[in-house]
């Protein structure tokens, strides 16, 4: 029995019952496993929030072309066409008459803005409000890439936990039907055969938990990447976690003051309220145009005669506007930009403050996983002797049927504390990168390495 229960922690074992779990919740021949980078360029192309964002990109595109329309001529057409019937009445015995005549204009003029200095503030703005929108889509396909792979590894832990649970189910079945045996044979009180079923039935409540867990979780991957029946690809055995570089929170920080989206769209979020407050100095300037007109109007006759009349006009000249008083409106609209002003300054200091704490907390994160993945694996190698040492005293008699369970127990939780851990690092090390803004879609490639081929 020993070396039969062993047999079920061997790692190609425990891969095959993997695959036996998946086959539970996919009909046969249409488990096809993919890897993350596969998922993710899936969901990059369906996910309707990214999709969203990429739209709002678009938009803000051409937002930023508007702002330019101000240093261009306007040019307009005008036409007017009109009839007039007038029925004239005179005393008798003059006879009245009736007579029709109209008249038909057509203009086009042009403007070209000579010296507009709020106009052209209003086109700076619109460049770096285009390069703002960059900084808010790269923000959007890094928040893509993170639950892509949130839901990848999920998925994944709840294939090791059913995993493990059915593992056990095997080894608790095992470990019941000897007790039943040497309580017939005498060797062993009732107490162990009740103690193993209660084991047995309590695994069996854990393994449809399980079950619906991975179901559940399976939902919401396919959810994301638009497939049905997704299956990720498991980690390759042995499992080699990738090194933390670099290892020194203060350079992350760095990056993240150097690099991060959010910080970047927060400085250009200052220099556009800079040019706020130059549009509203503008205020106080004069502005000069030049203009340009031709016209042509022709009549034809009128009530007091039918002579016709054709007038043709063409004007050319600058136009100077200067504001003298505006009720004081101006002055206080440039009150307002400059304390909008030092408001844009203050969210950039607090964005960085925010990204190098978000940086530090993930950095640490990832660094605490590391560590609780290497003692997990201490703790795995010893769970794993302390049940082979119970087992083998419950077949000797100076261990109980309990002890044999317990152990168990252990060692299975044991495994999915490490399944998990490891997983938890792999997206830690992509939400770390997320904290300090140099997460790209690239990144994933290093994860994709470590999984099956």
């Amino acid at each position: 029995m020993l070396s039969s229960l062993n047999s079920l922690f061997k790692p190609h074992t425990l891969t095959w019952m993997c695959a036996l779990a998946l086959g539970s919740l996919h009909p046969a021949g249409t488990v096809q496993a993919q890897s993350l980078v596969d998922l993710y360029q899936a969901a990059s192309s369906y996910d309707a929030a990214f999709q969203g964002a990429k739209a709002q990109y678009e938009a803000n595109l051409a937002r930023a072309e508007q702002a330019k329309a101000g240093l261009y001529p306007t040019v307009n057409l005008s036409a007017n066409l009109s009839g007039t019937n007038s029925d004239i009445q005179k005393p008798a015995p003059a006879p009245g008459y009736n007579r029709g005549f109209g008249s038909q204009s057509a203009a086009i003029s042009a403007n070209q803005p000579l010296y507009r200095p709020a106009n052209r503030a209003t086109a700076a703005q619109g460049e770096l409000q285009a390069t703002q929108a960059r900084s808010a889509l790269i923000t959007a396909e890094q928040d893509l890439i993170v639950r892509v792979s949130q839901a990848y590894f999920d998925v994944l832990a709840s294939q090791d936990g059913l995993t493990f649970v059915k593992a056990q189910k095997a080894a608790v079945s095992e470990q019941l039907a000897a007790a039943k045996r040497n309580f017939e044979v005498g060797t062993s009180t009732i107490t162990d055969s009740r103690e193993a079923q209660a084991r047995f039935d309590l695994v069996v409540a854990q393994e449809i938990a399980a079950e619906n867990d991975l179901r559940v979780k399976q939902i919401a991957l396919d959810q994301l990447v638009g497939k049905t029946g997704s299956v990720p690809k498991s980690l390759a055995v042995p499992v080699k976690l990738p090194d933390l570089l670099p290892a020194d929170v203060n350079s992350w920080v760095i990056q993240a003051q150097n690099n991060h989206p959010s910080i970047k769209a927060s400085e250009l979020g200052v220099e556009i309220a800079k040019l706020e407050t130059t549009k509203a100095q503008a205020g106080e300037k004069p502005t000069i145009d030049a203009t340009a007109s031709y016209g042509l109007n022709y009549g034809s006759g009128s009530v007091a005669g039918r002579l016709n009349s054709e007038n043709r006009n063409a004007t050319i000249g600058i136009a100077l506007n200067y504001p003298l008083f505006t009720g004081y409106a101006v002055q206080n609209r440039i009150k307002e930009t400059l304390q909008l002003e030092d408001k844009a300054k203050s969210d950039l200091e607090a964005a960085k403050r925010s990204i190098a704490q978000a940086t530090r907390t993930a950095y640490f994160g990832v660094l605490s996983g590391q560590g609780q993945v290497k003692a997990l694996e201490a703790a795995e190698a010893s769970s794993q002797s302390a049940l082979d040492a119970n087992k083998l005293g419950y077949q000797v008699g100076v261990r109980i049927n309990i002890d044999v369970l317990n152990s168990q127990s252990q060692l299975f939780q044991t495994k999915r504390d490490l399944a998990k851990a490891r997983y938890d690092v792999l997206v830690g090390g992509l939400r770390l990168r997320q904290a300090n803004g140099t997460l790209k879609a690239d990144d994933l490639n290093a994860v994709n390495v470590l999984l099956i081929k």
